[in-house]
């Protein structure tokens, strides 16, 4: 599962120095992948990258932006389900990208 970010966050910033896969981006600031940069997804508030998302699979027991967000505004994304393996795979092809 990739996770996303409600419109009830309150843009604090908390969340994104904690990703490891630095998928989460401040709203309206163009994000990166594989050497090609993209749109924003969104722009009034900071979001995740489901491509990029592995739900700190890999690194910690649990997803260290819902950790420490203040307002509890990151979810499970019903539209990007996925399985630990999945995730894991998803990890080790983005460590490959970033070497």
């Amino acid at each position: 599962m990739a996770l996303i970010i409600t419109d009830e966050c309150i843009n604090c910033g908390a969340c994104e120095p904690e990703c490891p896969n630095t998928a989460i981006y401040e709203g309206g600031v163009k994000w990166s992948l594989d050497g090609k940069t993209y749109e924003p997804l969104i722009n009034d508030y900071f979001y995740i990258v489901p491509d990029k998302c592995t739900e700190c699979v890999g690194f910690h027991n649990e997803p260290q932006c819902m950790a420490v967000c203040p307002v509890d505004c990151i979810i499970v994304d019903p539209d990007h389900i996925e399985s630990k393996e999945v995730l894991l795979s998803k990890k080790e092809k983005l460590d490959l990208i970033e070497r």
